[in-house]
């Protein structure tokens, strides 16, 4: 009579075979969550959401400077020339110059007023009358210039109009008008004085005033400063 037949798994006699590990997968798609860490400079950025805390970049921002300094968007904002610009600096220059140089004829103005006001204790003579009345007269004139300094060149860096740019320039013909004014009068007086001298270096001091409006008219006459005045400005 034959012996059963008997099952190897069951048997704990027969050998078991090595264990072979799993069975192949297929490898992982490259979609999917990114590796920690930034990837190699020139490798290919994998697709998926980007790191926690970033957002993704669809073209260029909605605001900040662009490349060459603009905004995003925006076409570059023109500049005026440094003709304008120094035409308008030289104005702010001279209005503080001819600011004090007015609170200095107003003051001596009022000294000739009082050297005329006819009491007996006090010498009077028509030449003091005269000058305190044409030191207070060009006081208020170059006060008035002041203003128009300060005015013509606020606008001048503002506005891109003819009318900017006479402004500017009829501010200071009115300086040099005011200089020449004052060294005709200086040789004019100074030289009817008896016992005067130096009257000629104190009449060519006054032509300092004309230094600053005499290099603004020449920048403002240049083609760039008239083109920028004088051209449409883009949209």
């Amino acid at each position: 009579m034959s012996s059963p037949e008997r099952d190897p798994w069951s048997d704990p006699t027969t050998p078991a075979e090595p264990y072979a590990g799993p069975p192949p997968t297929l490898p992982q798609p490259p979609y999917g969550q990114p590796p920690y860490g930034q990837p190699p400079y020139g490798a290919p950025q994998p697709w998926g959401p980007p790191p926690w805390g970033q957002q993704p970049q669809w073209g260029p921002p909605p605001w900040g400077p662009g490349p060459s300094g603009q905004a995003w968007g925006r076409p570059p904002v023109p500049r005026p020339p440094a003709q304008v610009v120094s035409a308008a600096v030289l104005a702010f220059v001279q209005a503080v110059v001819v600011f004090i140089a007015s609170l200095y004829v107003w003051f001596f103005a009022s000294i000739a007023d009082l050297a005329s006001s006819g009491r007996p204790d006090v010498y009077t003579s028509a030449t003091a009358r005269q000058l305190a009345q044409e030191g207070t007269v060009l006081a208020v004139v170059q006060l008035f210039s002041v203003a128009l300094l300060v005015v013509g060149g606020i606008v001048a860096l503002n506005r891109r109009t003819p009318t900017a740019y006479r402004l500017l320039a009829g501010a200071h013909v009115v300086q040099v008008v005011i200089g020449l004014y004052w060294a005709g009068r200086l040789l004019d007086v100074l030289g009817n004085l008896p016992g005067a001298e130096g009257e000629g270096s104190l009449a060519a001091f006054s032509l300092f005033f004309l230094v600053g409006p005499a290099v603004s008219l020449g920048l403002l006459l240049r083609k760039p400063a008239r083109r920028w005045f004088t051209a449409t400005p883009p949209a």
